[in-house]
């Protein structure tokens, strides 16, 4: 596992990047292919929301856009599960990417109720 990133983005985004890259390993079998669709799009989908969550104009689109990402990162973790699971000669490698999902969603976690305390 690569040294920790501190901006939340970049590291969102290597862990989209990672994930991504790590799929292409399972082998290509029936179970893995539906797995491997729905992988794709919950990841996809933590990073661009994470984007999204850096441009919005109010701090309750903020907190939306995290509750989203918290969502997904949750939904990621699952199917990385299962693939590594069905994958065994992988599951290290997928392991390491559910533990980096696991310190994502407590980090969102926080970045969440943070902000949920500073809404008027």
């Amino acid at each position: 596992m690569p040294a920790k990133i501190f901006n939340i983005h970049e590291r969102i985004y290597q862990f989209v990047l990672r994930t991504l890259k790590l799929i292409r390993l399972a082998a290509k079998n029936p179970e893995n292919i539906i797995i491997i669709n729905q992988l794709s799009r919950s990841i996809t989908s933590v990073g661009a929301n994470d984007q999204e969550a850096d441009g919005v104009s109010s701090k309750a689109d903020f907190v939306h856009c995290y509750t989203v990402v918290r969502k997904e990162l949750k939904e990621t973790n699952f199917w990385l599960r299962i693939l590594g699971d069905l994958n065994i000669n992988l599951k290290n490698k997928f392991t390491e990417e559910i533990n980096e999902g696991k310190e994502l969603i407590k980090i969102i976690s926080k970045i969440i109720n943070n902000s949920q305390k500073n809404i008027s």
